[in-house]
């Protein structure tokens, strides 16, 4: 008799399994990303030579280590984006007998070249403002960084700068986020100003 009501159980569950609604599996999808309201504000950078605005929802940090040893100068930091993973890693080096103009701008060249094995395209921008020249990066594809960029005067002074996520890289779910910083980084790119 257990076996009998066991039965009809199995039986009721395999009916009412069976309905006429079919089964349709959701396709993979990204989290939805809530961007904030842009507004920008100058950036607090005492003792460097050089000011810019930054979006409100960044912060600034100054790099106290490099490979475990102090950076080439105070003026190496890291911009981060709040609730975005991302981060743009910022050089500056003082042109001179030992950081000639020519080496610093085919360094930056050869950073941004060794994306190319995973990068779909690289397209590069010519940047000038006043006394501010440089070259503006896009990065696209699977590379680890989707935006370069360097900025100098031509004689005393040259900046770096690379965004970075700290996710594996994936063109498809970072782009929107790509796209949004892209707009920052030309904010900062466009109120770029050396100190005197």
């Amino acid at each position: 008799m257990n076996i009998r009501i066991l039965l009809a159980i199995f039986s009721l569950v395999i009916i009412s399994a069976c309905g006429e609604e079919n089964y349709i599996p959701k396709p993979k999808a990204y989290h939805r990303l809530m961007l904030p309201e842009k507004q920008y504000q100058k950036a607090q950078i005492p003792d460097c030579p050089f000011e810019f605005d930054i979006p409100q929802y960044a912060s600034i940090t100054k790099d106290t280590l490099f490979f475990n040893q102090p950076p080439s100068d105070p003026c190496w930091m890291d911009i981060s984006f709040k609730g975005m993973n991302g981060k743009i890693h910022i050089s500056y080096k003082e042109i001179g007998n030992q950081n000639k103009l020519p080496k610093l701008i085919e360094d930056a060249y050869k950073l941004t070249a060794k994306h190319i094995r995973k990068a779909e395209f690289i397209d590069d921008r010519i940047f000038h403002k006043d006394d501010v020249h440089g070259l503006i990066y896009d990065v696209g594809g699977d590379a680890a960084s989707a935006v370069q960029f360097f900025l100098t005067d031509s004689t005393t002074h040259f900046l770096r700068g690379a965004l970075y996520f700290q996710s594996k890289p994936n063109y498809d779910s970072i782009r929107p986020v790509v796209d949004f910083i892209k707009t920052d980084i030309q904010q900062m790119i466009d109120t770029f100003e050396w100190k005197e």
